[in-house]
Parts: structure tokens; sequence; C-alpha cells
């Protein structure tokens, strides 16, 4: 089974980080925007089911917006990140949150994710702002940190197993019981930018 995880939010609050620290296990200190989309996929077996998981990296800039409607189209989950020392990357969820609901409508999974925990001297969104947030929509949320590893193998284990059971339905369903480990992953890496 293929699921489509699209992540969204502001510049800088550590989509890429996240992603490339649950493929790799890796970290970059030098930011690097991205640029249009990037995709990841980690391939694993569970239950006797091969589960590939497609990690599409959203730019962030508003420049790229546009492109963001036609990633959500198909996708089984949105992940949005908010950077836990930036407010306003935090009140830019509700942008997030409404592209998804137009795009998608409320059937879709949604998880939010306060990023950069290894900055924790430097909070301006509290743990439980963020999670009375999230309860309000319903989505998976946590905590975590792209530099240090914190929750991140949490986080996608809570997403895979709110993951759909047959993937050509839109609507959730039973979900799927998955336990990742981060050793265990073949991954591929293809950039691709708009061609507008």
């Amino acid at each position: 089974m293929k699921h489509k995880l699209v992540f969204l939010g502001e510049q800088g609050t550590g989509k890429t980080s996240i992603m490339t620290k649950f493929i790799y296990d890796s970290f970059d200190e030098d930011y690097q925007a991205t640029i249009g989309i990037d995709f990841l996929a980690k391939t694993f077996r569970t239950n006797g089911e091969i589960i590939k998981l497609q990690l599409w990296d959203t730019a962030g800039q508003e420049r790229f917006y546009s492109l963001i409607p036609s990633y959500l189209r198909d996708c089984s989950v949105a992940v949005i990140i908010y950077d836990i020392t930036n407010k306003e990357s935090f009140t830019k969820v509700d942008h997030w949150i409404d592209c998804i609901y137009n795009e998608r409508g409320k059937e879709i999974v949604i998880a939010i994710c306060g990023n950069k925990l290894d900055r924790e001297d430097q909070r301006k969104v509290s743990y439980e702002e963020g999670k009375e947030y999230a309860q309000k929509f319903n989505a998976i949320f946590f905590e975590t940190s792209a530099k240090t590893g914190e929750n991140i193998i949490t986080l996608f284990n809570e997403i895979c197993k709110k993951l759909p059971k047959d993937n050509n339905d839109n609507k959730l369903l039973s979900p799927v019981e998955i336990e990742l480990e981060p050793n265990n992953s073949s991954s591929s890496l293809i950039n691709t930018l708009c061609k507008c």
C-alpha cells in the first residue's frame, strides 16, 4: 500500500529537517529553503504488508502557495509544521487548515507538529496552546526536534496508526498498526519543480 503525506508550514519551521531525520537519521545545520516541491519515500514491511510512505515537502514561501492544492488532492495525511520559537508560524496554521479543508474536506488525517524542541529556552508557543489547537480539528499533535530526533519516530508511528486501510478511498477506515524502526528502510530522493 502506498500513502502520500504532504508536509505544510511556513518557511524555516523544519519540514525538510523532520523528513530528513525520519528517512536518513541525519540533520543539517545549514538551512536551505525548499524550492517548489521535494519528494522522499520510505518503504517497509509490517503485518505482512509492504507499506510505502511518500513524503512530499512543500515550500513555505508564499510565492509557492499556488502549487499546494494539486499536491493535497490525493494525499492520505497532511502534516502541518510550526516552529515553537516563532509565534507567527503557529498563527499561520489556520491558513494551512483552510487550505486542506478547501481541497480535501474534513475526511483527511491531519497532524500538527510543533518543531524545534531543542530550543526550549526560546519557546513562544506553549505545549498546551498547540495541543488545544490540534484538538479542535481532531488532529494528531506532537512536539519534535529534528535536530535531536526527539519524538520524530513517535510522530510517524502515530500517523501510521491513522492511515486508511484502503487508500483508494479518501475516507479514514480501520487504522493500520505499524511500528517503525529508524534503520529498517530503503529510501529514495527525487527533486521536482513546477513545470509551469
